[in-house]
């Protein structure tokens, strides 16, 4: 599998978390809503239980996904840094005369790095949400009230 086929995976992987996302966290925020509509104004302490873990993951959640980002843009930044340094100087020739504006293979092998690095710093960021998402949909949908 060359670089491109895994870049587009991984695109895909991240348009697959966008789309459960985009389904998960609406029906957990109508399940919590409706839970404190009927929990009123003196919730049980299964609900207060609840209300408090939904505060501290969307903390937990930030933060994990904040990180991830940073640490994966670090790692993106060095990886790009040595690939520049790695990458031979581009000469006109009669081949590629395009070579001199820094247009072939190697710029090629540029744009496909920086798309599946801007990919992977979404993706740890967007995880974390999506994991969390996911499993609360999953749990509140079977939670009796």
């Amino acid at each position: 599998m060359n670089a491109q086929h895994k870049t587009q995976a991984k695109v895909q992987n991240l348009a697959h978390k966008s789309l459960e996302l985009s389904l998960a966290a609406p029906q957990v925020v109508a399940q919590r809503v409706g839970r404190m509509m009927l929990a009123g104004t003196h919730p049980s302490a299964r609900d207060q239980q609840e209300f408090y873990r939904m505060g501290s993951e969307k903390v937990a959640a930030f933060y994990e996904s904040w990180m991830g980002m940073w640490a994966q843009a670090c790692t993106s930044y060095w990886q790009t840094a040595a690939s520049m340094y790695t990458t031979p100087m581009l000469s006109a020739s009669s081949s590629n005369p395009l070579a001199a504006f820094g247009v072939g293979k190697a710029t090629s092998r540029m744009v496909t790095q920086q798309v599946q690095a801007v990919t992977d710093v979404l993706d740890a960021g967007i995880s974390p949400v999506h994991a969390k998402a996911v499993r609360n949909a999953k749990r509140l949908s079977r939670t009796k009230r």
